[in-house]
């Protein structure tokens, strides 16, 4: 019963709960400060406290400090966060996302309907 502690069950989760749930979100950080900037819609940008306060309220995630800081410095470098002061808001090409092209409409053939000339 010594090998008990020592089980491959026991040293990849700390507790039940991990178990049946490795991964409590799928959705990235970064897509989450995107929504949450979105969402608060502050003209001069949103503060860290602010981004998790919303993130607790309406997602009821926990973002634990240098996961947050490590994904608003990744979306400082791509261009789709802008620092501001101690602040961060979206990139005007983060707030338009590209949009899908639409299927051009189908033109009427002019040249088979040709008008005879009295």
């Amino acid at each position: 019963h010594c090998l008990d502690i020592f089980s491959k069950e026991n040293t990849t989760f700390k507790n039940k709960k991990q178990r049946e749930n490795p991964t409590p979100f799928n959705m990235a950080t970064i897509g989450l400060v995107k929504e949450c900037l979105l969402a608060l819609k502050d003209r001069t940008g949103s503060s860290l406290p602010a981004i998790n306060k919303w993130l607790e309220n309406e997602k009821k995630v926990t973002i634990k400090k240098h996961v947050m800081r490590a994904a608003l410095k990744k979306g400082v470098e791509a261009g789709t966060l802008i620092p501001v002061k101690a602040s961060y808001k979206l990139s005007p090409e983060a707030k338009n996302p590209p949009k899908k092209k639409a299927a051009a409409p189908k033109k009427k053939d002019a040249a088979t309907k040709k008008k005879v000339a009295p």
